[in-house]
Order: C-alpha cells, then sequence, then structure tokens
C-alpha cells in the first residue's frame, strides 16, 4: 500500500464523489458501473481504498454537501466496502458492500428508464463475488458460511425488481443467471425453478429479447439441471443452443458446456470425435467413447474408476455408468457379425455361453443367467429386436435391424 499524503487522499476521495455523483446525474451508467467494481482491483479504486485509509472523515465529506448526501446512503457503507476489501477484511466488506446495495435498489426502482442496468448487473456480480470470499473467510475462521445464501436472498429481491413491466425487465435474466451460480456452489439446485418457471411461463418476458450472453447461460445452466433430471432430449436442446450461439473464440466457456454436453449426447447415441476431446482437453471422456466404439465393458468401468472424482464433481458420473447398456449392445452386435462371417445362416442365433465367454475374456465374470436378465433389458429398452429361446439359451435376433439406432432418443424411452 503506497504512502498517500492527506492532501492527496482528500482530492482522490472528492474526484470519486463528483464522478460517482456525476454518473448519477447525467444517468451515464457505463460510468457508474465501473465505480462499482469493488473486486475488480482497478487502479483508481485501489488508489481510492488507500485514500480512505488514510482520510479517515470522508463521511463528513458526504453528509456536509447538499449533492453528495442525497446519494450518502449508498457512498458511506461503499466507501466503508472499499476500506476494508483493501484491507482484506472480506466478511465486513460483503457486509457493507450488501448494505450499499440495498440502498442502490432503492434509488433504481425511482429511476425511470434502464440507464442503470449495467450498473446493476455489477452490484448482482459484486454481492455473489463478496459473499464467495466471504465464505471462504469464515470458513477458515471455523464459522458456518453464511454469506452466500444471503446474497441468494439479495439477488431474489433484485428478480423482483426487474420482473415487472418495462424496459427494465430484459435485466432478469442475467440476475436469474447469477442465481443460478449461488445455487449451484450451495447445492440448492431445486431453488432454481422458481425462478425458471417466471422466466418461462410468464407472459412479461420474451427469451428473443434478452441479450445473447444471458441467455447463453440461462440454457447452460437449465440445461446442466436437465442432466440431473435425465430429462436428456431437453439437456441436448439446450445445452446445443448455449453451443451454438456460445462465443466461438472463448475455448473456456465452450469446454465448460461440452462437458455436460458430451455425457448426454452419448447416452442418445451420438459420439464425439476425438480432435474435439483434443482441442478442449477433455480426454477423460476418450476411453468412456472407445469403450461403446468396441462394445468394451471393461473399458468403461476403467474409465469411470479414473476420473471418478471428476465425473462426480460435474454430476455427470451416473449419466455415464448407464451407457453400459450401450456397450452391451456394441458387443452382442460384434459377436453378431463374427457368427454372420462364419455362418451366415444361424448368424442370428446367439448363444449366451458365447456372450458368457466374451465377457470372461474381458475379465468380466458373469453366469448365463446374469447374462440372460442383461439381454432380457437389452430386448425391453429397444437396443436388441429378438425373443429367448429359453431351453436351448439362446437369444433370436431379428433378421431386420436386430440393433437400432437411438436416432437421438435416450435408451429409456
Amino acid at each position: 500500500m503506497a504512502y498517500v499524503s492527506m492532501g492527496e487522499a482528500h482530492r482522490r476521495i472528492t474526484e470519486y464523489l463528483n464522478r460517482f455523483y456525476d454518473a448519477v446525474s447525467y444517468q451515464d451508467g457505463a460510468s457508474l458501473k465501473f465505480l462499482l467494481s469493488l473486486s475488480s482491483n482497478s487502479p483508481s479504486l485501489l488508489s481510492l481504498a488507500d485514500a480512505l485509509n488514510v482520510y479517515q472523515d470522508a463521511n463528513r465529506l458526504i453528509k456536509q454537501s447538499d449533492k453528495y448526501s442525497q446519494l450518502g446512503e449508498i457512498l458511506v457503507p461503499l466507501f466503508r466496502a472499499l476500506q476494508t476489501y483493501r484491507l482484506a477484511n472480506l466478511i465486513d466488506a460483503y457486509q457493507s458492500f450488501e448494505k450499499a446495495s440495498n440502498a442502490f435498489i432503492q434509488e433504481f426502482r425511482n429511476w425511470d428508464s434502464a440507464w442503470a442496468l449495467e450498473a446493476l448487473y455489477v452490484v448482482a456480480y459484486e454481492i455473489r463475488i463478496l459473499a464467495e470470499k466471504a465464505d471462504r473467510e469464515l470458513g477458515s475462521n471455523g464459522k458456518p458460511p453464511e454469506k452466500l445464501k444471503a446474497a441468494g436472498s439479495f439477488l431474489m429481491k433484485v428478480f423482483g425488481v426487474l420482473a415487472g413491466k418495462g424496459t427494465k425487465r430484459v435485466g432478469a435474466l442475467y440476475v436469474t443467471c447469477q442465481l443460478f451460480k449461488v445455487y449451484f456452489k450451495l447445492g440448492t439446485v431445486n431453488l432454481c425453478r422458481s425462478v425458471i418457471r417466471s422466466i418461462e411461463t410468464a407472459r412479461i418476458f420474451d427469451f428473443e429479447e434478452f441479450p445473447k450472453r444471458d441467455k447463453v447461460t440461462y440454457m447452460y445452466y437449465t440445461g446442466r439441471l436437465e442432466v440431473f433430471n435425465e430429462n436428456f432430449p431437453a439437456a441436448d436442446h439446450k445445452l446445443s443452443y448455449a453451443l451454438k450461439n456460445c462465443n466461438p473464440y472463448n475455448e473456456a466457456n465452450i469446454r465448460m458446456i461440452l462437458k455436460y454436453l458430451i455425457p448426454v449426447k452419448l447416452s442418445i447415441g451420438i459420439l464425439p470425435k476425438d480432435w474435439l476431446l483434443e482441442k478442449y482437453n477433455l480426454i477423460e471422456y476418450r476411453n468412456v467413447v472407445q469403450s461403446l466404439k468396441r462394445g468394451d465393458l471393461r473399458l468403461l468401468r476403467q474409465a469411470l474408476t479414473e476420473h471418478e472424482d471428476r465425473f462426480l464433481r460435474s454430476g455427470v458420473y451416473l449419466v455415464l455408468e448407464k451407457l453400459e447398456l450401450q456397450v452391451y449392445q456394441r458387443l452382442l452386435k460384434k459377436i453378431y457379425i463374427l457368427q454372420r462371417q462364419k455362418d451366415p445362416i444361424k448368424a442370428h442365433q446367439l448363444k449366451l455361453e458365447i456372450i458368457v465367454k466374451a465377457l470372461k475374456w474381458l475379465e468380466i465374470e458373469m453366469d448365463l443367467d446374469e447374462v440372460e436378465c442383461i439381454v432380457a433389458i437389452l430386448i425391453y429398452k429397444n437396443l436388441v429386436k429378438g425373443y429367448f429361446a429359453h431351453k436351448s439359451k439362446v437369444v433370436v435376433l431379428s433378421k431386420q435391424d436386430p440393433f437400432p439406432k437411438l436416432n437421438g432418443k435416450p435408451v429409456n424411452s
């Protein structure tokens, strides 16, 4: 922290107050948002924070000025947030910023137009970021984290302000996306439902009028929710929309989308190309894809074990585990192809003991009854067309299309 004289500190504080007052007076949202970007660590805000920690009477400057005092409910706690953030007192910084944000929301309600929407976005973003940092500090002090939950409540209040009629409503989707990030972080994704319902069923919202950035984020998070609910057609639609409309140069975001879209595509029978996995560093899916191509159950299980932690954290482990049925289908198909080469007339008659031997070669021990049960499931799920000849322990395959393709439909449809 550089040395600042009292006179220089006074100058910096007065300059900031003038800029803040002018931004509000002239409805300059672009300038106002930078003045609120607490966690941006911009040189101007850092120098202001240093000045505030030298000149301890800044609140008097606000209260004694007619033009500053009308914004005092925002400025006084905002100064406190800047001071404490600079001193790495993150709990106090969050509490002060939340107080300033509540005052900002009250002013925002009274402004007729949506000129301050970008500034409101910064407030919503900062509330979430500061809450996460404050919770880490609480956790390191052995106290229960609680600020992110409080941030969620604040953001719901902001959503309510934006959800009415008028030009301000286009900001509702940005705040919704911030709420999603809070709920996913807290593990309370069930709370997303009420916000989604408001966006998707309320007549006042036209999804196409929202900014593209917010639509992509919204479809990404709602797509993830559909993955958790195992609604794969809806997940495919939403995540594909996010991928198609994502900034093509933002590889980090593309990777985030693909991390969920690939398991969804696999579940409906669509395999990604190797170059895609390489380009976006998603090689944990490589052996999963290879297991589906080869009908290699051992390889699938090895891949799930090797990357178990990563898949569990992403919430896709159960989706990938259910690919076993497709792997079994592929294994039976390979056996069928080999038999057709040797004896075309009897190719459609698969002896269960042959399947047992194939699994044993893959170091997977199963008896006839277990294999029969699996084949029965494959027939029931329409992954195999045929029937059992129980006495001879043979599955008789249909002579027309014995191994139907999923064609973009989930196995359980």
